[in-house]
C-alpha cells in the first residue's frame, strides 16, 4: 500500500507543499493533510525557521532530478525539461518522485526527460481526486469489512463443526461404556449363575456322600451287605454275620469283600471334587499320586488326608498301607490338603 506522501504525489501536488501539509499535521493521515494542502493553497512554502529535514528533502529531490538529468544525457541541446515521460507506457510525471513511485509500483526501469509541461491540477479536478480517492478509501474500508465478516463467518463454522465433532465423539463413547456395562453385566449374571450351580452340586454331593455314608454304616450295624451306587461297585456283596462284624474293628473286614474302592476327593482349598475308583489294595501314596496328576497345586511328598466321618486324619506312616486296611472300602470321602 502506497504511503500518505506517495499518494499525495500522484495527485499532482508539489513535494514541497506535501511535506510541509505533512510536518504540518503531525502525520495525522491522509485526510487532515488533504484538508491542510487546500487550505493553504496560495500560500507560499516557508523555507525560514522551519523544518531543515524539508529544504534538505527539497535539495535532495532537486539533486536527484540533476542526476537524473545527467545520466540521461537529455540537457544537452539546452532545452528545459518539463518533466519525465516513462518509455514503456509514455506516461508523464511531474517530477522524479512521481516517476520513482510508478518505477516501483509497475517495475518499469526506462525514463527519460520530456518538454511537455504537466499542468497543475485546477480546483475542479483536486476536488474530483479527492472525491475518487475518499470513494477508493470507502470501497478498500468496505471490501475489509466484507472480508474481515466472511473470515469471522468461516471461523465461526469451523468452531461449530469442531464442536459438533467433539459431541458426536463423547456420544460415541458414551454408547460404547454403556454397551461394555451391558455386556459386563451379562458376563457377570452368567458367572454368578456358574458358582451357584456349582455350589449346588457341591451341596447335592455332600448330601450324597452323607447319604451313602451312613446307609453303609447302618447295613453294617445291621449285618446287611452293602450296596454302592457306583456302576463299578454293581456286584452284591455277602451279608455279613454279627460275629464277622463285631471282630472287624471299625468295618474293615466288611471291605474284604470288595475288589475296588469309590473315592470322592476333595481340595481343601475348595473347588470341584475328583471321583475315582481304585483297586482296594490300591495304598494311600497311590490315592495321592493321582490327586498331584489332577492339579498342580498337590505334591506327593506334601498332601495330607483326612476323613470327616468319621473323623481322622492320616499320618504319612500310612501312605503305605492299603484301602482296605485303612477301613476306607467300599467307598469314601477324602479332604486333600
Amino acid at each position: 500500500m502506497a504511503s500518505d506522501r506517495e499518494t499525495l504525489l500522484s495527485m499532482g501536488f508539489d513535494p514541497a507543499r506535501v511535506d510541509w501539509a505533512l510536518r504540518a499535521t503531525n502525520g495525522r493521515g491522509l485526510q487532515p493533510a488533504m484538508d491542510h494542502l487546500l487550505a493553504h493553497e496560495g500560500e507560499a512554502v516557508p523555507t525560514s525557521g522551519g523544518d531543515p529535514a524539508v529544504g534538505a528533502s527539497t535539495t535532495g529531490v532537486d539533486e536527484d532530478e540533476e542526476a537524473d538529468v545527467a545520466e540521461l544525457g537529455i540537457n544537452a541541446g539546452g532545452v528545459e525539461a518539463k518533466s519525465i515521460k516513462c518509455s514503456i507506457c509514455d506516461k508523464t510525471f511531474r517530477n522524479t518522485a512521481l516517476a520513482n513511485f510508478h518505477a516501483e509500483k509497475s517495475g518499469h526501469d526506462q525514463f527519460e526527460e520530456s518538454t511537455d509541461e504537466i499542468k497543475p491540477l485546477t480546483e475542479d479536478e483536486k476536488r474530483e481526486k479527492l472525491a475518487e480517492l475518499r470513494e477508493k478509501m470507502a470501497a478498500k474500508r468496505a471490501l475489509k469489512t466484507e472480508q474481515d465478516t466472511q473470515e469471522a463467518k468461516e471461523k465461526e463454522k469451523i468452531r461449530r463443526k469442531q464442536g459438533n465433532d467433539m459431541n458426536k465423539i463423547k456420544e460415541d463413547l458414551k454408547a460404547k461404556e454403556i454397551i461394555k456395562e451391558v455386556e459386563q453385566r451379562r458376563q457377570d449374571k452368567i458367572e454368578d449363575a456358574k458358582a451357584r450351580a456349582a455350589v449346588r452340586a457341591q451341596i447335592e454331593a455332600d448330601k450324597k456322600a452323607r447319604a451313602e455314608k451312613a446307609a453303609r454304616e447302618k447295613a453294617l450295624r445291621e449285618g446287611r451287605p452293602i450296596v454302592d451306587a457306583s456302576p463299578a461297585a454293581s456286584s452284591t456283596a455277602p451279608p455279613a454275620t454279627p460275629a464277622a462284624s463285631s471282630s472287624s474293628g471299625g468295618g474293615a473286614v466288611s471291605g474284604k469283600d470288595f475288589k475296588d474302592t469309590r473315592l470322592q476327593i476333595r481340595l481343601a482349598s475348595g473347588g470341584t471334587p475328583y471321583v475315582t475308583t481304585l483297586p482296594s489294595d490300591s495304598t494311600l501314596h497311590d490315592v495321592a499320586e493321582y490327586v498331584a496328576a489332577q492339579t498342580l497345586s498337590v505334591s506327593v511328598d506334601t498332601v495330607s488326608f483326612t476323613q470327616h466321618f468319621p473323623r481322622k486324619t492320616f499320618t504319612r506312616a500310612e501312605f503305605g498301607k492299603t484301602l482296605k486296611e485303612l477301613g476306607l472300602t467300599p467307598s469314601a470321602v477324602l479332604i486333600a490338603s
